[in-house]
């Protein structure tokens, strides 16, 4: 066994190295640069997937701002509602229906208007 060992060990060292081949840039390109035209491909097809969310991405930001407008919106016409709701509150009452006609110049039956010129206002 030992002598076995021994030849395949010489064998191994009488064997002529190998041959290596020429460099890519000895040889004239003739052919396709696949890599190059691979990595070309995947860009391309990456310029177009991008192209692809750029349009859901613009209606999404216009839907959010579109969003904030009508929430503004909606909370001018409740404080509007708030105020007018008492407003109508205050209307119903009496004392503040009189006021509002005798702001008018309106006055109750069996009364009598005076207009009293000359007074001065306070500005």
């Amino acid at each position: 066994m030992a002598s076995a060992r021994a030849s395949a060990a010489a064998r191994a060292r009488a064997r002529p190295a190998p041959r290596r081949r020429p460099r890519a840039a000895a040889r004239p390109t003739a052919g396709v640069r696949w890599d190059r035209l691979a990595r070309i491909t995947l860009l391309l097809v990456l310029a177009g997937v991008l192209l692809l969310y750029i349009g859901p991405a613009v209606s999404y930001v216009q839907t959010w701002r579109e969003s904030k407008a009508w929430q503004a919106d909606l909370r001018s016409l409740q404080r509007e509602n708030a105020r007018l709701l008492a407003r109508r509150r205050a209307l119903r009452e009496p004392r503040s229906l009189e006021l509002e006609a005798r702001a008018l110049g309106m006055v109750r039956r069996g009364e009598r208007a005076f207009v009293i010129e000359g007074l001065k206002t306070r500005d």
